[in-house]
């Protein structure tokens, strides 16, 4: 009788690709991204595991971060740049833009001063330990619960509730920040959604190479003991002996193990092989990486720093328009999110500033009609500060077109003055010589409401001041600044204080400063002090204007309705107004930068 043989098949089954669950909790006050807020962990897994991903991942976080943060107007606000600089440091916000991009939203902790009247600091809140409150009747969120680990939160364990910005009276508050997604009310997928199952597969690619290197690339012997079976301890030990000698990639492959009662029932096997099975792989690595550009919206992969054999941007035009096409189309929307979130808390704090990102892209790269905007645009446009340094054609044409004035027929010049505010402030002077005329009622409204200031920081309701430029030594050989500023004066035009910072910022005689060795530009220049530059002989004047039908020239001295003071947030900038009156040839070492050897 012919003993039945005992058979075991064990099944190797191919996994299937399910979509990750976003998944809204009924039975809790807050919302979580997927199970367990797992959702942002399968992100994480899909950035680690998939080299295309994580290069794309790095690569346009850094390109939105670019050089970090810098505004147009930062030489005009310099005390409040240097608190937007202060609070918006930067480690927070290249954790935020990196956020953004992986996560596709980010989270910022704000946190207030005591009195909360401001907002003392901001940090980064890792995104992956938040869920969202459910909203409330009115469709607002107000509110975000916190866990280090969701995965490992006890079903009766209940995350810290933390307040949405500005919806509280609590000194810690979270500002989230989303792009708009049709169709996700609590949170946004990731702007390369599309790509995910191609992330996997690379990965999975990657993993089932690794494997059949570790285990050898496929069977290569059959090994019959035809001299009976074993028992299964003894079995499991003979295995474990030939596993120890013949397995590993050093062995070139795996072996199979046949115990059989004798020759005529050995195993018998039969190889399924795969057709161009290195093609296959091949098409398919190649496929991820396509597909994942694509839904991360990469124009050219060479902008990442991976090199590709499509052509696509492998000469320097089509590089360019490929960097310019990615940075208005990819990039800019990441940084308008974070720069309007920058805004509002800038806002809390009375700071407003015109915010940008200083751009990683050559400025050769920048597409931009320069004939049709001016220099803080371009700045703004391209994120390079533009260079300040202007030859004196360019400085004689901002002169000729600065904001200069004439006060009209309603205005009389009361007195000229040199500068000098170590004597009496401009309130003063002002105010000593002109008496408003006003009734008894306006005299007691006065004492209920400030009057507004007029076109300038320095001008009052009833009073002016411009500034003039004036000559103390006359010589034959003057540049070409002083002779147009002259000319201006003779025609009767003064300017603002302000029109005088402006023309110092764009660079006006900046040619003519102090340059440090080994700098490439000479240091911002100040037209209040060094006028027309070195052994310079003229110097500014200040005119007081007053309104005629409103007042009359005093004729005693105090004998006068007091103003306030001189708004102290005006800062001049450049800030040499104190040395204004002096010209430079009556200067130290003729208006020469202290460090002069001449």
């Amino acid at each position: 009788m012919k003993k039945k043989s005992k058979s075991a098949i064990n099944i190797v089954q191919l996994n299937n690709y399910n979509s990750p669950n976003i998944k809204v909790n009924k039975t809790k006050d807050w919302v979580t991204f997927g199970d367990k807020n797992s959702y942002f962990q399968y992100l994480i897994d899909r950035y680690s595991g998939s080299a295309t991903n994580n290069a794309i991942v790095n690569g346009i976080s850094q390109m939105i971060y670019g050089k970090g943060i810098d505004a147009t107007d930062n030489s005009i606000f310099p005390n409040e740049y240097a608190q937007a600089v202060t609070l918006l440091n930067k480690k927070c916000v290249r954790k935020l833009a990196y956020d953004l991009k992986l996560m596709g939203q980010c989270a910022i902790q704000i946190i207030y001063s005591k009195d909360k009247k401001s907002i003392a600091q901001i940090e980064h809140m890792p995104i992956e330990t938040l869920a969202m409150e459910k909203c409330d009747e009115d469709g607002e969120i107000k509110g975000f619960y916190y866990s280090a680990d969701w995965e490992k939160m006890k079903p009766n364990e209940v995350p810290i509730r933390i307040p949405a910005f500005g919806t509280s009276k609590e000194n810690i508050e979270i500002l989230y920040v989303r792009p708009y997604v049709a169709g996700h009310y609590y949170f946004s997928p990731v702007d390369y959604q599309g790509g995910l199952q191609y992330a996997e597969l690379e990965e999975e690619i990657a993993n089932y190479h690794l494997n059949n290197i570790l285990n050898g690339l496929a069977p290569s012997m059959l090994i019959n003991f035809n001299n009976g079976v074993p028992n299964e301890e003894e079995r499991s030990l003979i295995e474990k002996r030939i596993l120890d000698k013949y397995s590993g990639s050093s062995n070139a492959g795996r072996f199979i193990l046949s115990f059989n009662e004798n020759a005529d029932t050995e195993s018998s096997i039969e190889a399924i092989q795969l057709s161009d099975a290195h093609n296959q792989y091949q098409f398919l690595s190649d496929e991820s990486m396509r597909k994942i550009m694509v839904a991360h919206r990469v124009i050219s992969p060479m902008l990442l720093g991976i090199k590709d054999n499509s052509g696509l941007g492998n000469n320097a035009d089509e590089l360019k328009t490929a960097s310019t096409l990615m940075d208005n189309t990819v990039i800019r929307p990441f940084q308008e999110l974070l720069l309007d979130a920058f805004n509002e808390i800038l806002a809390y704090n009375g700071i407003s500033l015109n915010l940008y990102f200083k751009t990683l892209q050559p400025l050769e790269f920048t597409d931009i009609d320069e004939t049709l905007i001016d220099e803080e645009t371009k700045e703004e446009e391209t994120g390079v500060k533009m260079a300040s340094h202007l030859d004196d054609q360019v400085a004689n044409d901002i002169l000729l077109h600065l904001d200069s004035s004439i006060p009209n027929d309603e205005w009389e010049i009361v007195d000229e003055r040199e500068v000098d505010y170590d004597i009496e402030d401009d309130n003063l002077w002002a105010s000593t010589l002109i008496e408003t005329k006003k009734s008894l009622s306006e005299k007691f409204a006065d004492t209920i409401t400030a009057k507004p200031s007029g076109f300038s920081y320095l001008d009052k309701s009833f009073y002016k001041i411009r500034y003039k430029y004036a000559e103390k030594y006359s010589s034959d050989n003057i540049r070409s600044f002083c002779k147009i500023m002259m000319r201006k004066s003779d025609n009767g035009e003064v300017y603002r204080l302000e029109d005088i910072d402006k023309a110092s910022r764009e660079g006006v005689n900046r040619e003519f400063g102090h340059k440090p060795k080994g700098a490439s530009e000479p240091q911002p220049y100040d037209l209040f002090k060094y006028k027309g530059g070195v052994n310079c002989g003229h110097f500014w004047k200040q005119v007081l204007y007053r309104l005629k039908d409103k007042t009359k020239k005093s004729d005693k001295l105090y004998d006068y309705d007091q103003v306030k003071d001189i708004p102290k947030s005006y800062i001049p900038s450049p800030r040499g107004t104190r040395e204004s009156k002096i010209a430079p040839k009556d200067m130290k070492n003729n208006g020469h930068h202290p460090n002069y050897k001449g």
